[in-house]
């Protein structure tokens, strides 16, 4: 039997190294699925429940491995599907790469049964590269540029494959006028700025007496070069939440994350530094970075596209974070800077994970989403992956999760998409099959697609050489993170037709597949339940009762604005004596002296 377009896709993928396509069959890739059987599964297909989780295993996979995600579908429905994790994988910068099919080009043009301008439902997604296989010259040129050019680009691509394209014999480009050859080796890289740009960001970084550091994940690969500059600089680190597992937690000028989610210390720092150097990060909200005029700034970036959007720096390093780091910390003056801003920030960091562990500690009806939290952070395997979704569940992972040299996490960073925890844990999975992965995902969440995909873990679980996967399931029967928008920023109430959801028994469901469930409703009960799940010998589901009246509360919220959003749903919100209690307890425990000053009598 001669080789099919197909056939040569997927022997094409295995010597890029590809060893996992998640998808979902159609018959818009029949042909692919046929070829998949002659190959024997190489590389394995992952079935998910649905195309959008299948892009967002793909993600998952490409942020905790470095290497291209690929995901599958048919055309049409699937190809729609596969939208929202391309979207995610394009605002966080992963490389991914879509392989959908296409009704037969006989048919394209005549409002076929699921038939999509499939070109132009891609053009913004797959900007950096989208192309449609017409005939078999076309390849390998087309699959190994979508391949180098995510790399490269840090973006999905996609190619689009006619369903009759894919029967075809394969014959390879040749030697002819319009003819497109190619080659796999794309070669190793790094971009280092000029050497007058880096002299010019030395001056300003040692001009700065209170110098902070913004750190996002572009400086994942620079973790020794990071701390170094630090220790010359004098300066506190702060994270963007795709930076969280960049340094780690237990550094004692480590301020945590930063923005609405983060941590009074990292507030504090970019409020009174004088002088701000970013690495890897293009966090949005500006209006947590240092008043502008206030300091003089340093970017560094390896995307040009990327510098100078959210400060005026002053200098923008185009470069590779651990390249140009080794080019500027020889120019940094450490010794004739003080020590008093330095010592601050890490009086400012242990006095935090006081406030925090006094929230955590709190009374909540039946139990504190803080606590819960907290409870698993001595519990984390040193070799941990830990997944959190979007919504009130990212406040908990960015401020009680203290991560430590060696463990990864991430999450909807920039689409801030719900339902990403179990499918970029599945991911995860395959990426690290000898790893623990950890989900930490709201009901919300859980009920969007969470709960389809543990039929996926369970499928799965016997490829995985360390069994656990663990989802944590944070059930308050409430779409947490809106209703406290609506109450902060809207100071309207809870509005239940929108807001409430219905109690799921997830650990049931869990139990129904073979699964570990655990249901706790107690405090007493948090911890044994985490040291069960993490000791399972396959995925297993906690399904924690949570309060929804614990408040995410900003770091720089203050008394009068806490007054102000209780005075404006006072009266009409279902939740109200508990919301204002909680919020009360919580706020009170940032003004409560620190065990420092309670051993000194003060």
């Amino acid at each position: 039997m001669s080789t099919t377009v197909a056939d040569h896709i997927l022997e094409r993928l295995r010597a890029w190294g590809v060893e996992h396509v998640f998808g979902y069959p159609g018959d818009g890739i029949n042909g692919l699925l046929a070829a998949w059987g002659r190959a024997e599964n190489r590389p394995r297909f992952v079935q998910s429940r649905h195309e959008e989780m299948s892009a967002l295993q793909a993600v998952g996979y490409a942020k905790f491995s470095g290497r291209v995600g690929v995901c599958a579908a048919t055309s049409g429905p699937g190809a729609i599907h596969l939208l929202n994790g391309l979207y995610d994988a394009k605002l966080d910068h992963v490389p991914v790469v879509a392989i959908v099919g296409q009704t037969h080009r006989t048919a394209m043009g005549g409002s076929y049964q699921q038939e999509v301008d499939l070109h132009t439902l891609f053009k913004d997604v797959a900007s950096d590269f989208v192309e449609t296989v017409t005939v078999p010259e076309q390849l390998p040129n087309v699959l190994d540029r979508a391949i180098r050019t995510a790399y490269a680009r840090r973006a999905p691509t996609a190619i689009i494959v006619p369903g009759d394209v894919q029967e075809l014999a394969y014959s390879a480009p040749t030697h002819e006028f319009k003819m497109v050859p190619s080659s796999l080796e794309s070669g190793a890289w790094t971009t280092v700025p000029s050497e007058d740009s880096v002299r010019q960001a030395a001056e300003i970084l040692n001009s700065g007496d209170k110098v902070a550091i913004l750190v996002g994940q572009g400086a994942a690969g620079a973790r020794a070069e990071v701390e170094r500059m630090a220790e010359l600089l004098g300066a506190g680190v702060a994270k963007a939440l795709l930076g969280k597992d960049v340094l780690s937690d237990e550094l004692p000028y480590v301020t945590g994350s930063i923005g609405l989610l983060g941590t009074r210390p990292s507030y504090e720092m970019m409020r009174d530094c004088d002088t701000l150097l970013t690495i890897g990060s293009s966090f949005p909200y500006s209006q947590f970075l240092p008043d502008f005029g206030k300091a003089r700034g340093v970017q560094i970036d390896i995307d040009p596209h990327m510098v100078g959007m959210r400060y005026p720096y002053e200098v923008n390093l185009i470069g590779d974070a651990k390249a140009t780091l080794e080019r500027l910390i020889p120019l940094i003056r450490s010794e004739e800077r003080g020590r008093e801003w330095f010592e601050t920030i890490c009086d400012n960091v242990t006095r935090w994970h006081e406030v925090m562990e006094r929230r955590a500690a709190l009374s909540a009806d039946p139990v504190n989403p803080e606590y819960v939290t907290r409870a698993l952070d001595p519990l984390l395997p040193a070799d941990a992956i830990v997944t959190s979704d979007s919504g009130s569940m990212s406040n908990w992972y960015a401020r009680h999760l203290t991560f430590r040299p060696g463990m990864r996490g991430s999450l909807s960073g920039t689409l801030a998409t719900m339902g990403c925890a179990v499918p970029y844990a599945i991911g995860a999975k395959f990426a690290h099959p000898d790893r623990p992965a950890i989900a930490l995902v709201g009901d919300g969440a859980m009920q969007m697609n969470g709960l389809a995909e543990l039929i996926t873990a369970a499928k799965y679980r016997d490829l995985w050489e360390d069994p656990r996967l663990v989802v944590a399931v944070y059930n308050n029967r409430d779409l947490n993170q809106v209703t406290w928008e609506m109450r902060a920023m809207g100071g309207a109430p809870s509005f239940l037709p929108s807001q409430e959801l219905p109690d799921v028994r997830y650990a049931d469901f869990a139990r129904s597949l073979g699964l570990t469930g655990i249901r706790v409703e107690k405090p007493e009960d948090v911890e044994p339940a985490w040291r069960t799940a993490l000791a399972a010998d396959g995925p297993a589901v906690v399904e924690f009762v949570t309060d929804p009246a614990v408040p995410p509360v900003p770091p720089h919220a203050t008394w009068e604005q806490l007054e102000a959003t209780a005075a404006a749903i006072l009266k009409g919100d279902a939740d109200r004596g508990s919301m204002v209690k909680q919020g009360v307890k919580s706020k009170l425990q940032e003004f409560l002296p620190t065990r420092e000053r309670q051993d000194k009598g003060d």
